[in-house]
């Protein structure tokens, strides 16, 4: 398959629409990035690079990071995390506190935020550094050693995150927090604040492509948890708009506010495009194009 010409046609039908979208301004360390930049890398199971356009520029990777905290978490405690959190599409926006309120501090799933700070907490409680295990298994598998928290994006999401604060409180009023909220919400902010390019999370996302193993050969999940946790991507992945991914990318994928889309082809590969255009549902507009044209084009979907 030639997966480079398929990426340079994605790449133009990602960047006729990135005029679309507006960066996360509400962020204010993300708030300058250039809502035309565009990049997408595929890295194969067999091996195999590929990319185009700026495939080795860092990004704040954001929610992208939640992929990671959940995988960790399930190979460090096994099914406990889903104890807290549950599995379901919200159908509402990624910080919202509606659905939390009303089914008493278990959020709805993990890759929203009230879910990834639930996530974040287990982790926690099980490695004693969530944000540094994240880190370090990113750069274990990425083979990039000089992947680092941003402590400027950290600061700037712990500056305005009210709605944050106020979520992780609100969970732990129900008792489903083990750790303190000021610690859950430090180590909440410094794994989004990561900041890495397509390629280095295409190449660290490779294991739910290889069915839970790592680059190095170990394994990090079972085949059934890695089935699963691709399942959550596919239904629970791009926020209040997941059903219009699977509509049109058919792929598991995960989103970040900072313009990247992490998406995997199981058994095949995986794929990451970034733009920091959004839509309004915190989606990369020209990202999603992209990995739209992709699969058409390719016939490379789960489907």
């Amino acid at each position: 398959m030639d997966y480079q010409g398929l990426l340079h046609d994605a790449m133009t039908a990602g960047r006729a629409v990135s005029g679309r979208g507006r960066v996360a301004d509400y962020i204010p360390a993300l708030a300058g990035a250039d809502p035309a930049a565009f990049g997408m890398a595929l890295v194969t199971v067999d091996g195999e690079f590929h990319g185009v356009g700026e495939v080795d520029r860092p990004f704040s990777v954001q929610s992208v990071s939640k992929v990671f905290t959940l995988a960790l978490a399930l190979a460090h405690g096994g099914d406990h995390v889903w104890r807290g959190v549950g599995r379901e599409p919200s159908g509402n926006p990624f910080n919202s506190l509606v659905q939390l309120e009303n089914e008493r501090g278990i959020p709805r799933n993990p890759f929203i935020n009230a879910g990834a700070l639930v996530v974040t907490d287990r982790l926690l409680g099980l490695t004693g550094d969530a944000a540094g295990t994240v880190l370090d298994f990113l750069r274990a598998e990425s083979g990039n050693p000089f992947l680092a928290t941003e402590p400027a994006t950290a600061a700037s999401e712990a500056e305005h995150g009210h709605r944050n604060a106020a979520l992780a409180h609100f969970i732990a009023s129900h008792g489903n927090l083990e750790n303190e909220v000021e610690a859950v919400l430090e180590h909440y902010y410094a794994h989004c604040a990561i900041e890495a390019s397509c390629r280095d999370l295409a190449r660290a996302g490779l294991f739910l492509a290889q069915h839970g193993m790592r680059a190095g050969g170990g394994r990090l999940l079972s085949r059934s948890d890695a089935k699963r946790v691709n399942a959550v991507m596919l239904t629970c992945g791009t926020y209040d708009a997941a059903g219009e991914f699977a509509y049109r990318v058919g792929l598991p994928g995960k989103s970040g506010v900072g313009g990247g889309v992490l998406a995997v082809m199981p058994g095949r590969g995986t794929i990451c495009a970034w733009s920091p255009g959004l839509d309004p549902a915190g989606n990369s507009v020209a990202a999603i194009a992209a990995l739209d044209a992709f699969t058409t084009a390719s016939g490379l979907s789960v489907f």
